[in-house]
Formats: C-alpha cells, structure tokens, sequence
C-alpha cells in the first residue's frame, strides 16, 4: 500500500468551507459499497429487493435514530450497491455535538460488523471510505431529494453502468 503523500496525494473536500456540521440540520447522504459490489440486493421490476445484507443496512439505518436522541430519518432506500438517506440533526445542546460525520460513521461501523457476522468475513470492508453529503438547504431541496431517493430504483434501468453515478464517487476505495 502506498504511504500518504501530501505533496502527490490531493483530496478535494466536497464539504461546505466554513459550515458547522455539528447544527441543526437536513442532510441527504449517499453511502457506497466498498468497490461499489452491488451485494445488497437487486433491482427487480423497477423495485429494490434487498437481500439479507440489505435487510442488515435497514436496519442499522433505522438504529442511528433509535440510538441517537438528536437524529431523526427521513426518506432513505437501499440499492444494490449504495445507500441513499436523509438525517436530520435535531438539536446542538454542549452535550449532544454530534457531527454528520460521526453519525454516518457510527452507521459504518455497526453495520459492516453485522454484515460481516453474516457472510463470515470478519474484517472486511463493507463500505467505501467516504460517503456523498448535500445540506439540505429549504423545503423546494427537501421535496426534490427525497423524489430522487424514492425513485431511485425506477432509474436504475436507465443507468448506463450500475455504479453510483459520478455526482456521488467521491475518491477511491
């Protein structure tokens, strides 16, 4: 493996210069799979079926608002190779300085052991190392991402390759 190097190695931060991502807040994030494998499911019929891993990242997904008072869901699917969500950071107390980063990771995390438990793979990425962020900015944004996310198996078919779509590739794996 090749040691960082900053003077070769640049990573364009995709992050809003200057924005705390610890405040209150909608955020609409893409996850993909390590090498985007589509190992979640299929699409079928223009609907996603998740498989028994997909079931997992449901899951999971659904445990980030179970386990953290401050968050809350909103519309999210799981495709084949990527997840799509929207987290809504409720409150910004001393105490509850949650990041977006630290509640995707957190997701990562928690759902790359259970997956892992399943298919016997201890150790094994699950996840590509960065993930998609866009701050939902007023309600015409909210209503637009959450159409995207809801339809996203629909356009499947259309793609040209089943891999994220270059908006959301965001370095390599």
């Amino acid at each position: 493996m090749t040691r960082y190097d900053p003077t070769i190695h640049h990573r364009r931060s995709i992050r809003l210069r200057g924005y705390d991502y610890r405040q209150a807040g909608a955020y609409f994030v893409t996850i993909n799979t390590h090498r985007y494998e589509p190992i979640l499911g299929a699409v079928v019929a223009g609907a996603m079926a998740p498989n028994a891993y997909g079931q997992i990242i449901a899951e999971d997904w659904g445990w980030l608002a179970e386990t953290f008072s401050s968050v809350d869901l909103d519309a999210c699917i799981v495709m084949p190779n990527h997840l799509h969500g929207i987290i809504v950071i409720t409150e910004t107390t001393d105490t509850l300085r949650l990041p977006l980063g630290r509640i995707v990771g957190a997701f990562k995390t928690r759902s790359t052991k259970h997956v892992n438990e399943w298919r016997e793979t201890p150790g094994a990425p699950l996840w590509h190392r960065n993930y998609y962020e866009h701050i939902i900015r007023d309600d015409d944004d909210l209503h637009r991402i959450r159409a995207y996310i809801l339809t996203n198996p629909a356009r499947w078919s259309e793609e040209s390759e089943h891999l994220s779509p270059p908006l959301f590739r965001t370095g390599d794996a």
